[in-house]
């Protein structure tokens, strides 16, 4: 008999879907970085008489790098090297998703109400949906009817209870923007694996700040700086620090646990939280139409994100 004995080869585990319990986690996060971008709306709007778009942008992410460097500096150094070998993806995650996304809703604030941007960015799940679809993911006739019904409230509230039939400059420069944040969330199921959420989350953020430094200079020599105020440095701080570090790794776990599509569905209810902050802070009523729109929003986002639907499958 032989002394050597061959080594049984160790049996590969398959991943397994996300349990119902880390898929309602994975809603839970959504949802919060949902609220806090509403807020975000408001703040882009807040900035557009004192702070040119480019600015508030450059300066937003400053202060996101400022606020995720004690927390992320150390790990990223370690995993440098992944980082490196994935430099593209994570280029064009940055590009997508802090570069372009953040700098677009600024413009937007420019020509256009908080209201609007909230109701335009909601068009994003539905471009999140078809790039899953297109990957060949299955989203089952529950969530797509969820979906119709959420979009529908959108289209109606925009359109003040008709089909919305002019867009103004404001309102394109969102849809773009809204364009731009759905790729990058189709992008974020495809992160390198070992590369962590909190390592990626500042790798994208100091690419994105180093993208925008070159336009963030001609900007600064066309139109001079801005004075920082209360008024000013207050929504930077709130867009830098909530908006960026909180809401956005807020939202790549989401996306890593239910997937862009589900995410996307809990997006849809971005109008209702601009309406309910705008209610709050400045007083505008919602009426009637405002309140049944928003009503057939929340029942579609119920029936897309209710226990049991299919989610988007896990490639490895």
């Amino acid at each position: 008999m032989s002394l050597i004995t061959a080594r049984r080869p160790t049996p590969v585990t398959p991943r397994k879907p996300a349990p119902a319990r880390g898929a309602g986690f994975g809603v839970l996060l959504a949802l919060l970085a949902t609220v806090v971008w509403s807020g975000s709306f408001v703040a882009a709007r807040a900035l557009h008489d004192t702070v040119p778009p480019v600015q508030a942008a450059f300066w937003r992410w400053i202060v996101a790098i400022l606020a995720v460097t004690p927390f992320a500096a150390r790990a990223t150094w370690r995993q440098r090297h992944l980082i490196r070998r994935h430099l593209g993806f994570v280029a064009l995650a940055s590009l997508l998703g802090i570069t372009v996304y953040n700098t677009l809703v600024n413009q937007a604030g420019l020509t256009t109400s908080a209201g609007n941007m909230g109701m335009i960015m909601a068009a994003s799940p539905v471009v999140m949906a078809l790039y899953e679809r297109f990957g060949g993911a299955r989203l089952g006739a529950r969530r797509v009817t969820g979906m119709v019904i959420a979009c529908a409230g959108v289209l109606l509230l925009v359109g003040k209870g008709a089909l919305p039939s002019r867009l103004g400059a404001g309102d394109l420069w969102m849809f773009a923007a809204a364009l731009s944040f759905a790729s990058y969330s189709a992008l974020l199921k495809r992160r390198p694996e070992g590369l962590g959420g909190v390592v990626f989350l500042y790798a994208t953020f100091l690419l994105g700040a180093l993208m925008l430094l070159p336009v963030y200079a001609a900007d600064l020599a066309v139109h001079g700086g801005f004075e920082p105020t209360v008024g000013t440095v207050g929504p930077l701080v709130y867009v830098g620090v909530l908006s960026s570090a909180v809401a956005f790794f807020a939202w790549n776990k989401a996306v890593a646990l239910v997937g862009a599509a589900r995410a996307g569905v809990v997006y849809y209810l971005q109008p209702v939280c601009v309406a309910l902050l705008s209610y709050a802070l400045l007083g505008e009523r919602l009426g009637l139409l405002g309140v049944a729109c928003m009503a057939l929003i929340l029942g579609g986002v119920a029936l897309s994100s209710a226990t049991g639907a299919r989610g988007p499958r896990r490639s490895g």
